[in-house]
């Protein structure tokens, strides 16, 4: 078996435009997939069809409000049709990554032409239902407008720990995470979005986000001339 390890990467298009939102999944090994919450009751926004319980005391987040890093906004997530909570969601910050930090992985073009984005989160079960095992329900959104799936991974990745939550994911659970987005064609990172449905009105989140330090252009010169020192001494 090859030392390098597989990164299983979600591909995701999704134009937001007045025709609405287009959105092709594939990944790895896996067919098409719909749009956000296609397999689910409408979300995270008081509604008819919703079931979820908001206690008294919990107040849901304004459909399209716009925070900063480091705000929380609750609102109801359901994966699926028989399970669902409120969530209190935080995006704490989001650092550009280099290519660089994936010199271990098998690549292909597509992935080798983004560019990367670690985003720290943290996730908090404030309702009353469980939603263990799911995806952290956080997009990216880059400067097209275009909704950019958390990547997944078959092995770890230490630069951003990312993982689903947990499969016991009950009322009081609380995590803190990472997640991976990939900017397509070498683009950049705008936003980060909790956009469950066509129809729901994003609530998006902004803020400064950091920079890798560049690397020293001279370092490598003057590390082999050093080198040339030591072995004519």
């Amino acid at each position: 078996m090859s030392s390098k390890a597989v990164m299983t990467r979600t591909r995701a298009v999704a134009g937001v435009a007045a025709a609405g939102l287009v959105l092709s999944s594939c990944t790895a090994g896996s067919g098409e997939a719909g749009e956000p919450g296609e397999a689910a009751s409408p979300t995270s926004s008081p509604s008819p069809t919703s079931t979820v319980a908001v206690g008294e005391n919990v107040s849901l987040t304004d459909v399209g409000a716009d925070l900063s890093f480091g705000d929380a906004a609750t609102v109801i997530y359901e994966p699926d049709r028989k399970r669902g909570t409120v969530l209190e969601l935080t995006v704490t910050k989001a650092t550009q990554g280099s290519m660089n930090d994936f010199k271990s992985f098998i690549l292909d073009d597509y992935t080798k032409a983004a560019t990367p984005y670690y985003v720290d989160v943290t996730v908090e079960n404030v309702g009353e239902g469980g939603v263990g095992g799911t995806p952290v329900p956080l997009w990216g959104v880059d400067g097209e407008n275009t909704l950019l799936p958390a990547a997944s991974f078959t092995t770890n990745f230490p630069k951003c720990e990312s993982e689903p939550l947990p499969k016991k994911f009950h009322a009081g659970d609380r995590i803190k995470t990472c997640l991976v987005y990939l900017a397509p064609d070498g683009g950049t990172m705008e936003a980060v979005s909790f956009r469950p449905n066509q129809a729901f009105d994003p609530i998006q989140w902004t803020g400064d986000i950091a920079t890798p330090k560049p690397e020293p252009k001279n370092s490598k010169k003057k590390s082999s001339k050093k080198n040339s020192k030591k072995q004519r001494g």
